[in-house]
C-alpha cells in the first residue's frame, strides 16, 4: 500500500470536522464519495465499497460530532431537552436504516448518495439565513422522537449525522440557526453511533478485508476521526464570528460536484 494513501483519511477527517462545526453538516457525504474512491486500494471488494464507505464515514462520524457537541455546548449552543426527545427516534431510524441499506445494491446506494447530493445543494443555495430570531425556543415532544426516525434512516442510508435534516427542521421550529447546528450536532452522535454499529454487526462475515469491523474499515475509520476532532472546533468558532450564507453557497456548490464524481464510478 503507498504510504501517501494514508495521509488521505486524516485530510478527510480535517475536512469533516471544520464542516460539522460550521454548518452542523458532517462532511458525510464528501467523506462516502472520497472513501468509495480510496477503500478499493486497501482491498476493498468494488461489490462491498459503497456499504464500507457509508459504515466507515458514519463510524468517524461519532467522534467528529462529539467534538463538534463539546465546542458548542461551551457556548451553549446545545438544546438539550430538544436532544433527548430526540434521540430514541433517531437511534431507532439509524438501525433501521442500516439494515434496509445493508440488503440494497451498492448502485442503489451510490444512486441514493447523488440524489441526496443534489437535494441537499439545492436546498443550501436557496436558504436564507435569519437572524437571532427565536434564541429561547427550547422544541420537546413526541414529534421529535417521530421526526428523529425518519432522519436517521435516511441519514445512514446516505452515510451522514443528519444535520442537513436537523437544522432546517430546528430553525423552523423556531430555533435559532447557531443553536440549530449545535443541537443537530448532538444528534448526529446518536445517529452515526445507531448507524455504523448497524452496517458493523449486520455485515456478511469477512466482507472488507483487514482490520475491519463489518463494513467498517477501522483504520480509516481512525484516521478520519482523529483529524476530524482536531478541527471541529476551529468550524465552531467560525459559525460564531462570521455569517455562513457564503460558504453555503460555496458548500452546494461542492455538493454538486461531489454528487457528479459518483456518476462515474
Amino acid at each position: 500500500m503507498l504510504t501517501w494513501t494514508l495521509l488521505l483519511f486524516p485530510l478527510l477527517g480535517a475536512v469533516a470536522g471544520v464542516l460539522a462545526g460550521l454548518l452542523g453538516i458532517g462532511g458525510g457525504l464528501v467523506l462516502v464519495t472520497a472513501l468509495v474512491w480510496l477503500l478499493p486500494l486497501y482491498g476493498v471488494p468494488a461489490d462491498a465499497a459503497m456499504h464500507a464507505a457509508l459504515a466507515t464515514a458514519l463510524a468517524s462520524i461519532v467522534l467528529t460530532g462529539l467534538s463538534s457537541t463539546r465546542a458548542h455546548h461551551l457556548r451553549a449552543s446545545v438544546l438539550w431537552p430538544t436532544v433527548a426527545w430526540m434521540i430514541p427516534g433517531v437511534l431507532l431510524g439509524g438501525w433501521l436504516g442500516s439494515w434496509v441499506a445493508v440488503l440494497l445494491d451498492g448502485d442503489v446506494l451510490r444512486w441514493c448518495v447523488i440524489a441526496y447530493c443534489a437535494v441537499v445543494g439545492t436546498q443550501l443555495l436557496l436558504s436564507r439565513t435569519s437572524g437571532s430570531r427565536g434564541a429561547d425556543v427550547v422544541p420537546t415532544g413526541v414529534g421529535l422522537s417521530g421526526a428523529g426516525v425518519g432522519i436517521g434512516a435516511l441519514a445512514s442510508v446516505v452515510g451522514i449525522g443528519g444535520g442537513s435534516m436537523t437544522v432546517p427542521l430546528l430553525v423552523w421550529l423556531g430555533v435559532s440557526p447557531v443553536r440549530a447546528v449545535g443541537t443537530s450536532s448532538a444528534c448526529g452522535v446518536f445517529v452515526a453511533l445507531a448507524a455504523a454499529a448497524g452496517y458493523a454487526l449486520q455485515a456478511p462475515v469477512d466482507v472488507v478485508p483487514g482490520a475491519s469491523w463489518g463494513y467498517v474499515y477501522v483504520p480509516g475509520a481512525l484516521g478520519i476521526a482523529v483529524a476530524s476532532v482536531l478541527a471541529a472546533p476551529w468550524g465552531t468558532r467560525i459559525a460564531h464570528a462570521i455569517s455562513g450564507t457564503v460558504l453555503k453557497r460555496v458548500f452546494a456548490v461542492f455538493l454538486y460536484l461531489v454528487g457528479a464524481s459518483l456518476l462515474f464510478l
